[in-house]
């Protein structure tokens, strides 16, 4: 069993290859190899030193010959130009995104046309393939069947790419399943490009003991999921068997990974009953109108059930997903 994570050392890709990384085995078989591919590589982390791991450094479009050097039996595609970068750049997020799916799946197709594996294609898409337009606005509770009309590049760039696997799988070139994330938090680190990234920022910072600004009004509502349940989420689906019976994956149709719906003033309602009015009155209000036309055009409230059905479950309330983060800050953890 090969196993290819791309984006492999990003926020989300860290800490599923240390999921794999613990138990060693994809679905009860054991993984020969990992390989972790990303443009930026930390040299120096524990699962780059892992005797199981190969690193691949640089742009995934230019290193498939080394992704594809031996047969790729699972692939987790996480690499990806965020939602600001590609609403300031189309091309940047055109080559990121799709030119670099589309790669990835051709090879893919190559694989099996000469005779190697059916590779399992597991994408990272968004809840940004959704959007609202006064001609046609969201229904009140979004599910895997609302039709997605994304309001940003970004959003447009996923959808796409989601398409590209639903037509190989179809075709039989690939086995691929789709994974639509919220926004996920609390994330650590520095700041991104990313137009949620405040979203993490208006806890993270204020517990670091530094000012921060919130762009967006604070009753706007928001979907979100912790990184526990994220990697849970993207592990479930990519191991889950196709079927029509309880606990499998029906049909062709994306998963919605299950959110916590929530407003910005709960958020900062939470951190100040966590950490005190101090830590809390360093976040100010700033709205910045960008931002909020992105974000604000995605939904916030989801029907869970087709998640639910693979034993996924939406984080019960803010307050665990802030825990969460305190304890991985503290020991230095990461998901489970």
């Amino acid at each position: 069993m090969r196993v290819v994570v791309t984006g492999a050392f990003g926020f989300v890709g860290r800490r599923l290859a240390d999921a794999l990384l613990r138990t060693r085995t994809f679905g009860g078989t054991p993984i020969r190899r990992l390989v972790l591919a990303d443009r930026i590589v930390q040299p120096d982390s524990p699962a780059a030193a892992d005797p199981l791991v190969d690193v691949v450094h640089g742009d995934v479009i230019d290193r498939l010959g080394e992704v594809f050097a031996e047969p790729v039996d699972v692939l987790f595609h996480l690499a990806a130009a965020v939602s600001a970068q590609c609403e300031a750049d189309v091309d940047l997020g055109m080559r990121a995104n799709v030119d670099t799916t589309r790669a990835l799946l051709d090879a893919a197709r190559a694989q099996s046309a000469t005779g190697g594996p059916r590779a399992r294609v597991v994408f990272s898409s968004s809840l940004a393939v959704y959007g609202s337009h006064p001609a046609l606005p969201l229904p009140p509770l979004v599910s895997e069947s609302t039709l997605p009309m994304p309001q940003s590049s970004y959003g447009t760039q996923k959808l796409i790419c989601e398409h590209l696997i639903a037509d190989y799988t179809r075709h039989g070139f690939l086995d691929g399943r789709v994974a639509r994330l919220m926004t996920v938090a609390v994330r650590p680190g520095q700041p991104n490009a990313a137009a949620s990234g405040f979203l993490s920022g208006i806890i993270r910072e204020p517990l670091a003991q530094r000012p921060v600004t919130c762009p967006v009004r604070p009753d706007l509502q928001v979907a979100l999921a912790s990184p526990r349940r994220t990697v849970k989420g993207l592990i479930r689906i990519a191991e889950v068997e196709r079927g029509a019976g309880p606990g499998q994956l029906h049909g062709p149709m994306p998963v919605n990974l299950p959110a916590l719906t929530v407003s910005v003033a709960q958020m900062l309602a939470t951190l100040r009953q966590v950490a005190g009015d101090a830590v809390a009155d360093l976040v100010t209000i700033g709205p910045d109108p960008a931002v909020e036309a992105i974000v604000g055009s995605w939904p916030s409230v989801f029907d869970n059930r087709r998640a639910a059905a693979l034993g996924l479950e939406p984080d019960p309330d803010f307050m665990s997903v802030v825990r969460d983060y305190l304890t991985d800050r503290r020991t230095g953890g990461v998901s489970r």
